[in-house]
């Protein structure tokens, strides 16, 4: 049997790996409760509205350096690029709300895409990716019915986005123990 292909990817990459998929829920988890406790109208809520695809385009670009680079990572790449502008584009709509929130839903469908991406590609070498297959899903359904809310009567607000950022935490979170109690059992069979 080739042991190219048996054997479990490295171990730092598999630490990295859980490392930012925890990093990732803490910050969303911080950012959902920040915008619980913020006005809906507030300078505070147009900083959380921009810092949170802001925040997805550094983690993006910097899990693809660490993870063999750009050329490696074509996924993570553009997401961080795509996330880059959407928080531009968050701040040039702001204060209308509801084109805040379009921006979002295009935002959400795009990255929820990239994601899937990035988690079927990984999936190969580290396993434990399905958490991350699922948010992306998630993520593009949300995203398509914020596009849908975006033109309703009622005012969105910044509330009305952490939802999906409770749902993105929820899912770094799993998707870190999941690498996590992978790499203990592998060890314990070892």
């Amino acid at each position: 049997m080739n042991s190219t292909l048996s054997s479990p990817p490295r171990p730092p990459q598999q630490a990295w790996l859980t490392t930012y998929y925890f990093t990732r829920a803490a910050f969303s988890f911080a950012w959902l409760l920040a915008a619980v406790k913020v006005a809906p109208h507030s300078w505070a809520a147009a900083i959380l509205l921009m810092a949170y695809p802001a925040w997805d385009a550094l983690a993006n670009l910097v899990d693809g350096k660490r993870s063999g680079g750009f050329k490696a990572n074509p996924s993570q790449a553009l997401n961080g690029v795509v996330s880059l502008v959407v928080a531009a584009a968050v701040a040039f709509s702001l204060p209308n709300m509801h084109r805040v929130l379009a921006v979002f839903g295009v935002w959400a469908i795009l990255s929820g895409i990239l994601q899937l991406a990035t988690g079927a590609r990984r999936w190969k070498d580290h396993g434990a990716q399905w958490p991350m297959l699922l948010s992306g899903i998630q993520s593009a359904l949300a995203g398509g019915f914020f596009v849908f809310q975006s033109s309703g009567a009622v005012e969105p607000s910044v509330a009305g986005i952490a939802g999906y950022a409770g749902f993105g935490a929820f899912y770094f979170l799993l998707s870190a123990l999941t690498l996590l109690f992978k790499a203990r059992r592998r060890a314990r069979s070892a």
